[in-house]
């Protein structure tokens, strides 16, 4: 096909639930390509000789080799062109930022529409899945060194991969009844399907990795008692699970929840239902799940405070699409500033209205409050989701060197900790961040702590680093 007829293609738009059929459910919202589909996506690729898309892939993946395969046919070929980098394509295909990595680079985005990056990845693990492929890297043979990860979430989980397929005994604590980290308790299920992850756990354990749930690291267990266990080397993916507070009068009121907190409850099973006037604050990707699963769960009056306007909103925009055609509106330039209630439960949010002031070097503008604009807001619940920070517990007794910002400070190549054989990854050093950029972490770590156990040298030829592991399916 000749370039001018590859950029007559359109991009290609999968199937979706329609609003009212997914306000009454959490099924997954976005269906995937099907065959045709993904072949004619596939073709919008241009195969840049200075491919761009993967610059703008944290993992590195190889787009254009795995896209110029697919459209060939050769869609088994593809599908381990992605698993020569990536430890996680069924989760990072759906719920990746794409338009802020990938896609975000595509060169075909500066004159049109990028191509569908996310959709095309999904579509090979989608057909392998449905075509009984193995999906699977070869497990290594077993070696007498042992490795505890502290916390079940992408970073986790990418440094068990690893680890297990170089044949090390690792074993993942967790301190929630369900696995995942934050894909399985802070992302929906109409994002993020659980049998997918449910599924990943499933070939870790495969590969000889023991999970132990419902246990947490500084009240049940030490890092110390890990070392005493037969531990070698412990990494530390502990996330950034703590909700930050808006700091304002009355937080503490009956009918204030935090985004982390709530979608917690709620994606480990618990059917809270806040009433009929629900008011979320935040511009993220949090908030908007937030507001997402309060309509799903009953609450048919939701809607967002953000002090900023659309253009500065951090969240997706695909995710703010769907949030508007559901019906929850957003009211821009306002933020809270106080909560009132009656007997110890919120019945009104005092607000104020902002207007942007000085632009910092990245063009976000700082949002000023406007003297004298406050207005009242009847609501049933406020569901602030501002930010997260990190959970400490795990570092009891552990005197490890923290950034002022309160994540774990960690050496920039090697992520290991102010303790040798501590290391630490995803969001308890990058802060809240995307799934993509904690599997590269856990990729970096897990060659750190294999060279640390073989005595080698932690930096040398890092340039030549290869992930442990990968590229091998499974016979």
């Amino acid at each position: 096909m000749k370039p001018k007829e590859r950029l007559a293609i359109p991009r290609q738009k999968p199937k979706e639930l329609s609003p009212s059929e997914r306000i009454s459910s959490f099924d997954e919202v976005v269906s995937g390509f099907d065959h045709d589909m993904a072949v004619l996506e596939a073709e919008r690729c241009l195969q840049c000789k200075k491919p761009t898309c993967r610059d703008g892939c944290p993992i590195h993946n190889n787009i254009p080799e795995f896209i110029r395969r697919l459209r060939e046919g050769d869609v088994e070929g593809a599908y381990w062109v992605v698993r020569e980098t990536s430890s996680l394509p069924a989760v990072c295909s759906r719920v990746c930022p794409h338009e802020f990595q990938c896609e975000g680079s595509c060169v075909r985005g500066k004159k049109g529409d990028p191509v569908s990056i996310g959709m095309l990845e999904r579509y090979l693990v989608d057909w392998m899945v449905a075509n009984d492929r193995n999906i699977h890297v070869a497990c290594g043979l077993p070696k007498d060194k042992k490795v505890a990860i502290v916390g079940a979430g992408p970073a986790g989980m990418t440094v068990a991969y690893y680890l297990a397929h170089e044949g090390y005994e690792c074993t993942i604590f967790d301190n929630l009844p369900v696995l995942g980290g934050m894909l399985t308790v802070g992302i929906p299920a109409y994002r993020l399907p659980r049998d997918i992850i449910n599924k990943e756990f499933d070939a870790l354990r495969g590969c000889g990795v023991n999970i132990v749930k419902d246990v947490t690291i500084g009240r049940d267990k030490t890092l110390e008692d890990l070392r005493s266990d037969g531990f070698s080397a412990v990494f530390l993916g502990i996330g950034a699970h703590s909700s930050r507070k808006l700091g304002i009068p009355g937080e503490d009121l009956e009918g204030v929840i935090h985004g982390v907190d709530y979608l917690r409850k709620i994606n480990i099973g618990e059917r809270l239902h806040l009433g009929k006037k629900v008011v979320v604050v935040g511009g993220g990707n949090v908030a908007i799940d937030v507001a997402r699963c309060a309509l799903r769960t009953g609450s048919d009056d939701v809607f967002i405070l953000y002090r900023r306007t659309k253009t500065e909103m951090p969240a997706s925009q695909a995710e703010i699409h769907h949030l508007e055609e559901e019906g929850v509106k957003i009211e821009f330039l306002a933020a809270p500033v106080a909560i009132h209630g009656k007997d110890g439960k919120l019945d009104r949010i005092e607000c104020i209205r902002m207007e942007l002031g000085e632009c910092d070097m990245s063009g976000r503008c700082r949002p000023v409050p406007v003297d004298g604009s406050n207005f009242m807001i009847e609501a049933d619940a406020i569901i602030p989701a501002i930010s997260q920070r990190v959970d400490h517990t795990a570092l009891k007794d552990m005197d490890l060197k923290l950034t002022s910002w309160g994540t774990l400070d960690v050496d920039p190549d090697t992520l290991q900790s102010s303790v040798p054989w501590i290391f630490a990854g995803g969001d308890a050093v990058l802060g809240p961040q995307t799934v993509a950029k904690a599997v590269y972490q856990g990729k970096i770590v897990a060659e750190s702590i294999r060279r640390f156990l073989e005595g080698e040298d932690l930096k040398k030829d890092r340039e030549k680093w290869e992930p442990v592991g990968g590229g091998k399916k499974k016979k």
